[in-house]
């Protein structure tokens, strides 16, 4: 059997990660699977820079708009369904395009997750009641207690992820990290291949300043409004629409405040991603107008990794 790849396109957001992974895919003529796990949710296209109907209609892409806000979904679960659909597209191609700047659905898809032991479901209820008596500043009080210990890399903002945190570490003593292990045996049948994007800094700033005004005029607020009543459910604690609502519906702060609080954020977030992807030795990184490299860099490396036969992957012409 030929041996089949998995191209995964990283990176921080706004730097140009669905630009590529379209001129990859119609290049080698194959589908995108995203890991994007904000994407996934049909409701909120506008804040999740959701690929348009033009970049679909080019395009196959799976794990798009597939579920709605009100369905409880997660990376392990993520993990399972990604398994299933690349086992049958790989029936189809050699090659798949992954890409997405979620960092744990990425882990999920190209190494896997452990199942966590069952949760003490007293603890979890207790987390709840004391944050809706007390306020978030329990939740982050109780996370600096573990967090003198090790230094954790989590959203202190969102009583979500501080409550996920807390409900395994005083569960089983460990933090979710240590639930994470490689499962390469159910990857067997493919090799991963890591393309990270990269900027400036400034660039990369600039970028997401524009992308957050675009949202604006295009209908963020509008968007988020629809949807303002399901505001605690964990599909919205998402920047963008959280500080809409914190932030502009709650504390009637102003619109530019608002949305300078998305931008900071969202740089914030950026660089959140970086630090994450920095600890990869196997990613390779490129400018996101390198397109050529790239290409190269993919059909070097396959050619390198295949074991019999033709790789099926021939050099393309120069597209800058």
């Amino acid at each position: 059997m030929k041996k089949k790849f998995l191209i995964s396109i990283l990176g921080p957001t706004c730097i140009g990660k669905t630009d590529l992974s379209i001129f990859l895919a119609k290049k080698f003529q194959t589908e995108i699977l995203s890991c994007d796990s904000r994407q996934f949710y049909k409701e909120i296209k506008i804040g999740t820079s959701m690929p348009d109907r033009e970049q679909l209609f080019h395009v196959n892409h799976h794990f798009i708009g597939h579920l709605s806000i009100h369905q409880n979904y997660n990376a392990k679960l993520f993990e399972i369904d990604f398994l299933n659909k690349v086992r049958k597209l790989f029936y189809r191609y050699d090659m798949l395009i992954m890409v997405g700047g979620s960092s744990l659905y990425e882990k999920a898809a190209t190494e896997g997750l452990s199942d966590i032991p069952e949760i003490n479901k007293k603890i979890r209820d207790n987390l709840i009641f004391n944050f809706k008596k007390k306020g978030i500043s329990f939740l982050k009080n109780e996370f600096k207690k573990f967090r003198t210990k090790e230094k954790y890399t989590i959203d202190i903002n969102n009583p979500v992820r501080l409550i996920r945190f807390l409900e395994i570490i005083k569960s089983t003593g460990n933090p979710p990290s240590f639930f994470f292990k490689k499962k390469n045996e159910n990857r067997y049948f493919f090799s991963v291949i890591k393309i990270g994007l990269i900027k400036s800094r400034d660039e990369i700033y600039y970028d997401i300043n524009n992308r957050v005004e675009k949202m604006i005029k295009i209908g963020l607020l509008e968007e988020a409004k629809l949807y303002y009543k399901y505001r605690n459910l964990n599909s919205l604690q998402t920047i963008g629409y959280k500080e809409i609502y914190n932030n502009f519906f709650e504390k009637k702060n102003s619109l530019i405040d608002t949305i300078e609080k998305i931008k900071i954020n969202t740089r914030k977030y950026a660089k959140k991603q970086l630090s994450w992807y920095r600890r990869d030795s196997n990613i390779t990184w490129f400018h996101p107008k390198e397109k050529n490299k790239i290409i190269s860099f993919i059909i070097n490396k396959i050619n390198n990794n295949k074991k019999v036969g033709n790789t099926g992957f021939e050099p393309v012409t120069s597209c800058l």
